[in-house]
């Protein structure tokens, strides 16, 4: 059966999917930064490779985007520590991850090369990794295949499954059950994704399966530890400030009157409003809109200090700034919850900040732990969202308790990045 599926993956579906892509180029830039940097890749690894005596130990990690490299980073970090002289190489799957990471702990950074066996096949033979770490979900068929047969263990940590999930359908259950079990080792972050993985893999696997948990809780911990003490006061010692963090234009629709109402109400109050896509027309719209109702608004990267001047808005224009920018804030948002799925929580919460986030967020294991604490709440229209935190800025009593429930959520999982790389060492 793997056989057939192999021919449907390789024949059909890839070049579906390289077809697409081609005519994507046409329109997106995106889309032709990828693809011509998918065509590079091999020649990067060649000349990586040439500068090193050959007998280095490496290992090759993929991560999709920016996001899951922060899972990946206290991974590949606790490898370095444990052997020095490994080197690591950082196959990112967007552009978006590939041009926004920019880390010393990687040594060779490269997109991943278009998912064709003979392609990929040529590539792992030429690097041959001692293993191949997979972050999250975004896996590769045919790089998983190809570094089976030419006996490179590979390894998926942090793996969840979504509720509700279509790979355990029948049909393509059967289609994963043959890339799954194709890994050596698979760490999952909750037993009940262990339990999913199990459905998938059946009991002729010899898949070795943890519940390991998610190493990007280490991550936001060790960026927290960097702040000095003054960051680390109660929110109550900080400005009245909320940050509104990766704002889609669907979660303007629902919340932009609510957040003009809280401005009104509360005149000490100030917001960060950080777009999702911070580019030149999104940040443009964004100022006129608050200008149009006699808003202050200063633009992020115009500011020295940013809050200089103590607008009532500002917007943040720039990228890579944001988990700095929960420490000054008492409340957060989080955006993406009324489209795609909500975007990182772990980073406000460990900044001690109560949270809220769209209903889009029952995949995503940390947003329901903070739910259950008391340090989260998810909101369905913009009048819960103007209820809720009207009731936190109004008392104190009830934002300590939630500011302190949040950051429990980050100190209570951290741990798993030491326990993932002691499996990559010892399965």
């Amino acid at each position: 059966m793997k056989y057939f599926w192999f021919i449907l993956y390789e024949f059909i579906l890839i070049p579906i999917v390289a077809i697409i892509g081609f005519i994507g180029m046409c329109f997106n830039k995106k889309l032709r930064d990828g693809l011509s940097g998918r065509f590079r890749s091999r020649k990067v690894l060649k000349n990586y490779l040439n500068k090193l005596s050959g007998d280095e130990t490496i290992y090759w990690f993929h991560a999709s985007s920016h996001g899951e490299f922060l899972q990946t980073k206290p991974v590949l970090l606790g490898l370095k520590e444990v052997e020095p002289h490994t080197k690591i190489i950082v196959s990112f799957f967007s552009p978006s991850g590939y041009n926004h990471v920019d880390d010393e702990s990687i040594d060779c950074k490269i997109y991943l090369p278009l998912d064709f066996y003979w392609t990929v096949k040529s590539v792992l033979r030429l690097v041959r990794p001692e293993k191949l770490i997979f972050a999250a979900y975004d896996i590769w068929p045919n790089l998983i295949w190809a570094a089976k047969e030419l006996g490179i263990p590979t390894v998926l940590f942090a793996a969840r499954f979504k509720k509700g999930t279509g790979k355990l359908l029948p049909m393509v259950r059967n289609f994963y059950h043959h890339v799954y079990k194709d890994f050596h080792s698979i760490y999952t972050i909750t037993k009940i994704d262990h339990n999913h993985l199990q459905l998938m893999l059946g009991n002729s696997s010899n898949t070795t399966v943890r519940v390991l948990g998610n190493p990007r809780y280490d991550h936001v911990k060790s960026t927290a530890d960097k702040f000095t003490t003054e960051h680390t006061k109660s929110v109550l010692s900080r400005k009245k400030r909320i940050i509104f963090a990766s704002i889609h234009d669907e979660d303007e629709k629902v919340i932009y009157e609510s957040v003009l109402r809280l401005l009104s109400d509360h005149k000490n109050l100030s917001i960060l409003w950080v777009p999702h896509e911070p580019i030149a027309s999104v940040i443009n719209t964004s100022i006129q809109q608050f200008n149009e109702v006699g808003l202050k608004v200063n633009v992020f990267s115009k500011q020295t200090p940013y809050d200089k001047d103590d607008p009532q808005v500002i917007v943040v224009d720039v990228v890579g700034v944001l988990s700095h920018l929960y420490w000054d804030g008492i409340i957060a948002y989080v955006g993406g919850g009324f489209s795609t799925g909500i975007h990182n929580v772990m980073e406000p919460a460990i900044a001690r900040l109560p949270i809220l986030f769209g209903p889009r967020y029952e995949n995503f294991h940390e947003a329901e732990e903070l739910i259950n604490s008391g340090g989260g709440w998810a909101i369905d229209n913009g009048q819960e969202l103007f209820d809720k935190i009207n009731m936190l800025l109004s008392d104190n009593s009830k934002i300590i308790p939630a500011s302190l429930a949040a950051t429990d959520v980050i100190h209570k999982n951290i741990g798993a990045a030491t326990r993932v790389v002691r499996g990559i060492i010892r399965d």
